[in-house]
């Protein structure tokens, strides 16, 4: 059977009656957490939820954001007014870390029915599983990803981006629309040091949570991938090489120097609208 339980994310798995429960019962705890045991504020919803209700069709969606606890995803989502009460076939997929989110059979059937897709740190970007997040996006779905990799709760500028969103964009057909999102206080209501170095059991209560949405970040992919070739002809290859597969992206064909070239340039845009966006939420 395995841990990651393809087939349960599947959206005609016993009819869908799994995904809808776990969702609206995920939904209703994260509601909770965010609104009822704490205080919420989110900043320019409105362009989250017409881009998740009425974007054009076929075109996809990455929310990015920053990560400050193990419950970002779904309390972000529950600061919301209406976002989790939609059909759950518009709810967002999410990249989670296989290590904490799939640990048993229980724990992996809530998560992939959940919408969640097992994501191994450190398995690199061309992994199992990404092949998974990249057929979403195909399919013009949600995807929610934390393109720092690991939670971080300092108060502290957004730290240099993994890879794998950029793989993502280069890789999508159909170039996604990229959101980013910053909150704030999250790592109040659930601290990664709290006992004795652990976590709490339940979270915090009486905090205050701020999620600001940002504005759509703009990409010319097919002028970047032409950059990221021509810059790639005077770049040294690394000693040992992945043995990454050749893509086409934008008619054109990108080794590893290639794309490795295109993914910093894409992670670096992110990475600094997350930070304009940080700076922001700082002053809000």
């Amino acid at each position: 059977m395995g841990r990651v339980m393809d087939w349960a994310a599947r959206s005609d798995h016993l009819g869908g009656v799994p995904r809808k429960t776990v969702i609206m019962a995920v939904s209703a705890f994260a509601k909770a957490v965010a609104n009822l045991c704490n205080k919420s504020s989110v900043h320019n919803a409105d362009t989250l939820m017409n881009l998740v209700r009425s974007r054009p069709p076929g075109v996809p969606l990455i929310t990015v954001s920053n990560h400050m606890s193990t419950l970002d995803d779904p309390v972000i989502w529950g600061a919301f007014k209406g976002l989790l009460s939609l059909d759950p076939e518009l709810a967002r997929w999410v990249l989670a870390a296989e290590d904490i989110c799939f640990r048993n059979p229980i724990f992996s059937y809530i998560f992939r029915t959940g919408k969640c897709i097992p994501i191994t740190r450190g398995g690199g970007i061309y992994q199992e599983h990404m092949n998974e997040a990249l057929q979403r996006l195909k399919d013009g779905s949600w995807l929610h990803t934390f393109p720092e990799g690991k939670v971080f709760q300092e108060d502290v500028p957004i730290r240099r981006l993994k890879w794998g969103t950029a793989s993502l964009i280069t890789r999508c057909p159909v170039t996604p629309i990229v959101l980013p999102i910053i909150h704030r206080g999250f790592e109040e209501m659930m601290p990664e040091n709290y006992n004795n170095g652990r976590r709490p059991l339940v979270p915090l209560c009486n905090k205050d949570l701020k999620v600001v949405v940002g504005e759509p970040i703009e990409f010319d992919v097919p002028m970047m991938v032409e950059t990221a070739v021509l810059a790639s002809r005077h770049v040294t290859p690394p000693l040992q090489e992945a043995k990454w597969p050749v893509l086409t992206s934008a008619g054109q064909e990108l080794d590893e120097t290639a794309q490795r070239t295109l993914y910093i340039a894409l992670s670096e845009k992110i990475q600094s609208s997350l930070e304009t966006l940080r700076l922001l939420a700082k002053r809000l």
